[in-house]
């Protein structure tokens, strides 16, 4: 039958609002253990949706992610499940599943201000319609305005917010603007070196 409407899935424990941990789990073991920095790991919005954060510096973090991606596909395949990556794996009231972008430089940790991280935002805003491009098919379907995405046709930023194109971490205001910013566009299919083209192209243009 349907699963209940989405709310107690998120981080969620127990048989009734959890599936798929014992893939989560296993995956993340896989990836620690080629030397893939896997930060953690959790149940989404949806049932059965997880999502795994992969650290990197540079283009370490587009190599471990597309390696990460096979281990999923071959890990989840030895539990007879497949493994779904389109934006938007359910219509109607659903989150979608994205590819969050978390990234810094020196200057954002360490000598950070407002005025940086809003001419950042500002910069990426000037080429929306390219990062669109780039960050993954079908996109369309999730970046309608809601479930917790901006409208793919609008760009905005700010603080703390979810439904904003770039969100600006409550983490980054308290430490003084020392911090990373979240591009909150690419889907879950997206090619993460066409990400990282684009984010670090625009940014030190």
């Amino acid at each position: 039958g349907e699963p209940r409407e989405q709310g107690e899935y998120y981080c969620g424990v127990g048989a009734s609002n959890v599936v798929g941990r014992e893939i989560s789990d296993a995956h993340l073991q896989a990836c620690l253990d080629l030397g893939i920095t896997l930060t953690g790991t959790n149940a989404e919005v949806a049932l059965g949706q997880w999502e795994y954060q992969c650290f990197g510096k540079g283009i370490k973090a587009a190599d471990d992610l597309w390696v990460s991606r096979y281990l999923l596909y071959k890990i989840a395949e030895e539990f007879g499940v497949g493994v779904n990556i389109h934006p938007k794996p359910k219509t109607g009231d659903w989150n979608g599943s994205g590819m969050h972008t978390n990234f810094s430089n020196e200057e954002m940790r360490s000598n950070g201000s407002e005025e940086l991280f809003s001419s950042m935002c500002d910069k990426l805003g000037e080429v929306h319609e390219e990062g669109i491009a780039a960050y993954g098919s079908d996109n369309d379907m999730r970046l309608t305005g809601l479930h917790e995405t901006q409208s793919i046709d609008q760009f905005s930023y700010g603080v703390s917010d979810r439904g904003a194109s770039i969100r600006i971490p409550v983490y980054t205001v308290e430490h003084d603007w020392n911090g990373y910013l979240e591009d909150r566009r690419p889907a879950s299919n997206a090619d993460p070196y066409k990400i990282l083209a684009h984010v670090v192209g625009t940014l030190t243009k």
